[in-house]
C-alpha cells in the first residue's frame, strides 16, 4: 500500500500541459505571423479575427491544461477543463480507473460520479503513482472501504 501524501497536496498531468501549452503558444504566433504576412486584401478587422481565432484557440488549450486535483485537510478539488468542483473527505465514497480510462472516476456518496481529469491515464506511471496516492487518501480520510 501507498504512504499517505503529506497535506496539501496536488495531482496535475505533465505531458497534457506541456503539450497544451506548447501548441497554444505556436498557434498564437503563427496567428499572428500570418496576419502579418497575409495578403493585401485582407483588412485589419480580418488580421485582427485571425489573431483572435488564436487566442480563443490557446484559451481553450489553457483550459485543458489547468485540470488538476488538490487534497488538503477538509477535502478535494477537482479542477477539470469547464468546472470545478469541491468535495469533502465524506462526500467521496472510492475513485476507480481501469486500463484504457482516460482518467479517473470519482464515487460520491450521493450516488453519482464525478471524472477527475487532473490524473491522466495516458502518463501510465504518473497516473498510477497519482492514483495509489489519491486512493490513499481516501482510505485514511474519506468513507472509501479499506482495501481487502
Amino acid at each position: 500500500m501507498t504512504d499517505v501524501p503529506a497535506l496539501p497536496a496536488v495531482w496535475r498531468p505533465r505531458t497534457t500541459r506541456l503539450v497544451a501549452y506548447t501548441t497554444a503558444g505556436v498557434i498564437v504566433l503563427g496567428m499572428i505571423v500570418l496576419a502579418v504576412v497575409v495578403a493585401p486584401q485582407f483588412k485589419l478587422f480580418d488580421r485582427l479575427l485571425m489573431v483572435a481565432f488564436g487566442a480563443g484557440v490557446a484559451w481553450i488549450l489553457h483550459m485543458l491544461a489547468r485540470c488538476r486535483v488538490s487534497a488538503d485537510e477538509s477535502g478535494l478539488t477537482v479542477v477539470n477543463a469547464f468546472r470545478t468542483r469541491r468535495l469533502e473527505w465524506p462526500e467521496v465514497v472510492d475513485v476507480s480507473m481501469t486500463v484504457g480510462d482516460p482518467w479517473p472516476t470519482l464515487d460520491l456518496a450521493d450516488g453519482t460520479s464525478l471524472g477527475a481529469m487532473g490524473i491522466n491515464g495516458a502518463e501510465k506511471t504518473l497516473a498510477a503513482h497519482q492514483l495509489a496516492e489519491l486512493r490513499a487518501l481516501l482510505h485514511a480520510r474519506g468513507e472509501a472501504p479499506d482495501p481487502a
